[in-house]
């Protein structure tokens, strides 16, 4: 090796880009006769039209909702890139939700692509709407071509089939373009209205690339470029991320199936979970023994984990969002466990039960895992349509606050403790008692206040009740015999014009019940 003129066997290596480098250890041929070979004496694809996917109708309607918010704008929504997790490895791929729930697109559909809502007269778009849509994405290379074994990304060779245009069009019933035509279509006739141009909204933050595209469109058709007021553009592509965010706040049919999916893989990870606690209980990381168990289960009926899996034993449990999972599991400690299974639709659970890890209940751990139910219950009750979003979490903390002041912990009383001046029993329960589940864990998080912690429950809103208690080891306001002992019972409510309805009610919640389910998985164990 010369380092003066960076040679090796008189090859240069200072002129490969670093970007090409990663591929150093690869061998590939590069010989004309090679690409002759491999692109040669390949069976045909075949590709049989699919028929039309049940979610298509569903996600025709929500972009007709979203044409009706945006007359005359082209509205951008993309799926978003792999993302690189360690050199030439990236991250299993998940669209952006709301280009999930615009085109039904589950799974790792589609990196790169994006979704645009082409603005046409009022009324003669698609279904009566005001825009027709169009799916852009890189369809399936013919075997023919170097694309096919050369594209570790996205060639046929190397991850197996992908979708063509035709296949998309039929199963979503949505028109499709090639990815190469993407440029123009954002960019075109880009301009002022007030001179026949079309403005843009862009979901941004998702697509670096995309956000390029667009900032340059505008600038460069701007009147005065030097003085473009990027915080306007900013808010108008915020109006449609806030937009989309709040079309999910109702489900509809299909997606309420989804939820019910979802939640019933996901009571069949705790049920593992218990089944492979003995194990956790004499492993020194019992709680990867435990996390391990629920994920194996998710990757078998869904797509993934909706979130990082909460597996907390015992002073872990009061650390709200423990996922290091990284402890033992204790024989007379709690077990917090907070899990969702993400179904192929990408629609997530989010449950938590706090399990007697041994099985039983100690007194204490009893008594505080009961005010938690009890809490959970007037939550429960609280939630009719026409009540208040909040009225969840007042109705919940009010009897945690009851509970506290019972025990002797609560320093003021209970009226002071839940006013807006006091709130001191939010030292053992900091977190809200609810939020909406969807396509995310914490769903529709960009609608508007009025709208989500001020918004009135309504049949078709999908939620959490999760209240807490969590008496922390280091937590001297206590006395000893509660330190150490978190407990949260979360379920996930769909609400009816009946009431609410609780769709992870096959998992126990009461503490003889908890008991009971854990005994008798113990005792299948023994017998298989």
């Amino acid at each position: 090796m010369n380092d003066a003129d960076n040679t090796y066997n008189g090859e240069t290596t200072a002129t490969q880009p670093l970007e090409e480098r990663v591929n150093n250890r690869s061998q590939r041929p590069s010989s004309d006769a090679f690409k002759a070979f491999m692109a040669s004496n390949w069976a045909p694809s075949a590709h049989e039209l699919p028929d039309r996917d049940a979610v298509a109708d569903h996600a025709a309607a929500r972009r007709r909702a979203i044409s009706g918010l945006f007359k005359g704008e082209r509205l951008v929504v993309p799926a978003g890139p792999l993302k690189v997790r360690s050199n030439d490895c990236d991250y299993r791929f998940r669209p952006h939700s709301g280009f999930a729930h615009l085109t039904g697109l589950g799974l790792d559909h589609e990196p790169d692509a994006v979704l645009i809502l082409e603005p046409v007269p009022e009324g003669t778009g698609d279904d009566g709407g005001n825009h027709r849509a169009t799916l852009y994405f890189r369809p399936l290379a013919g075997r023919d071509t170097e694309q096919f074994y050369a594209d570790s990304r996205s060639g046929e060779f190397w991850i197996g089939a992908r979708p063509t245009l035709a296949e998309f069009e039929r199963r979503l019933g949505l028109a499709t373009a090639h990815i190469d035509q993407l440029e123009l279509a954002i960019t075109k006739n880009v301009g002022a209205p007030e001179i026949g141009g079309i403005s843009i909204r862009l979901v941004r933050k998702v697509d670096d690339n995309i956000d390029a595209l667009v900032d340059t469109a505008r600038y460069n058709t701007a009147k005065d470029p030097d003085n473009l007021d990027l915080g306007v553009l900013d808010a108008l592509d915020e109006k449609l991320t806030e937009a989309l965010s709040e079309l999910r706040l109702l489900k509809d049919p299909w997606e309420i199936e989804q939820m019910k999916i979802a939640v019933a893989a996901t009571v069949e990870g705790f049920a593992e979970v218990v089944k492979a606690l003995p194990r956790a209980l004499t492993h020194q990381r019992g709680e990867r023994v435990v996390e391990g168990a629920f994920f194996a289960r998710a990757r078998e009926e869904g797509n993934e984990l909706g979130y990082d899996t909460i597996a907390a034993s015992g002073n872990n449990a009061t650390v709200l969002h423990w996922t290091r999972n990284t402890g033992k599991v204790n024989a007379g400690e709690l077990l917090l466990l907070d899990a969702g299974v993400e179904a192929d639709s990408l629609y997530t659970a989010d449950v938590t039960r706090t399990l007697p890890a041994n099985g039983t209940f100690s007194d204490i751990q009893r008594k505080v895992y009961e005010a938690v139910l009890d809490a959970a219950d007037a939550g429960f009750a609280a939630a009719r349509p026409g009540t208040k979003f909040r009225d969840i979490h007042t109705a919940a903390t009010t009897v945690l606050a009851e509970r506290l002041a019972e025990w002797g912990l609560l320093p003021v009383s209970v009226e002071e403790a839940i006013s807006t001046e006091g709130q001191q029993h939010r030292r053992w329960m900091p977190h809200g008692t609810s939020h909406h589940l969807g396509l995310d864990v914490h769903d529709c998080a960009q609608a508007k206040r009025e709208l989500y912690l001020d918004g009135v429950l309504t049949p078709g809103m999908v939620f959490t009740i999760e209240p807490g208690l969590y008496f922390k080891n280091e937590d001297l306001a206590i006395p000893a015999e509660y330190r150490g002992i978190g407990v949260r019972i979360e379920d996930d409510i769909l609400m009816t014009a009946d009431g609410p309805v609780n769709l992870s009610a096959a998992l126990p919640r009461k503490a003889d019940d908890v008991e009971s389910w854990m005994a008798g998985i113990y005792q299948e164990a023994d017998h298989a």
